[in-house]
């Protein structure tokens, strides 16, 4: 099995295009990596053992998800919407968290999917 993390800091900084994940702290990023792997992991159905090294699109969809939470965690320690100082006020603009389920990223890992065991049997049928 390949050590995790699977993919570096700098390879989401690299692909991002939000500046604020840009400018996120590395022990931070890790973080972000962590759960996007264990969110693959738990998609797939599968732990990646087998293999000597992780293929490249399951490694894009980590660094796709990992971008999501970076981004998500961001944009939820903005918490103040507006703000008002005697004879002004200031609002911050309404920005929406990223839906994990909604990054398309079933075509870089279904191939990698396997079926899930139900009460410890999995019954494969094939045409005779």
């Amino acid at each position: 099995m390949p050590a995790r993390p699977w993919v570096r800091p700098a390879d989401v900084q690299a692909y991002s295009e939000y500046k604020s994940v840009k400018e996120r702290s590395e022990a931070k990023l890790v973080v972000d990596i962590l759960r996007a792997e264990n969110y693959v992991i738990s998609y797939t159905n599968n732990d990646f053992k087998d293999l000597e090294e992780i293929p490249e699109s399951v490694k894009t969809a980590i660094i796709i998800v990992a971008e999501a939470y970076g981004y998500n965690a961001c944009l939820a320690a903005r918490e103040m919407k507006s703000e008002q100082f005697d004879d002004y006020s200031y609002t911050a603009a309404d920005a929406h968290p990223i839906d994990i389920g909604s990054l398309d990223i079933a075509s870089l890992l279904d191939e990698y999917a396997k079926p899930e065991a139900r009460n410890g049997v999995t019954l494969r049928m094939r045409k005779l």
